[in-house]
C-alpha cells in the first residue's frame, strides 16, 4: 500500500489535515528543523529545504524510499519548486497537491 506525505508537520492545520486519511498510511514531514524526539519517534520526517537547488530530487528520492504516491503541500514555497516537476513525478506515480487552509 502506498503512503501519502503531508508537509508542514510542525504546524497544526497540517495535523487537522491529516484526520481525513483514515484508510490510508500518512507520513507527516517539514523541512523546518523538527525536535530530535519527533524524529526519532517516527512521528515527523526531515525534510529537504525547499531553497536547496536539488530540492525536487531530493524529495522524488525521500517518496522513492518511502513508497510515497501523494504528496500535499502545505506550503506553498514548497510547492513552487516541486510544480516544475509535476510531470517528473506523475512518471513515477505521484501527485502533489498544493493544499489550502479552506479545504480542511
Amino acid at each position: 500500500m502506498a503512503n501519502i506525505l503531508i508537509t508542514g508537520a510542525l504546524s497544526a492545520a497540517a495535523h487537522s489535515f491529516k484526520k481525513q486519511f483514515t484508510d490510508s498510511t500518512v507520513l507527516m514531514g517539514d523541512f523546518n528543523e523538527v525536535p530530535e524526539v519527533m524524529l526519532k519517534s517516527g512521528a515527523i520526517k526531515q525534510l529537504p529545504n525547499p531553497q536547496s537547488p536539488s530540492y525536487p530530487h531530493q524529495i522524488l528520492t525521500f517518496c522513492l524510499d518511502n513508497n510515497v504516491s501523494a504528496i500535499y503541500s502545505l506550503n506553498d514555497s514548497e510547492f513552487n519548486e516541486l510544480e516544475p516537476a509535476l510531470q517528473l513525478f506523475s512518471e513515477y506515480g505521484i501527485d502533489i497537491q498544493l493544499v489550502k487552509n479552506d479545504l480542511y
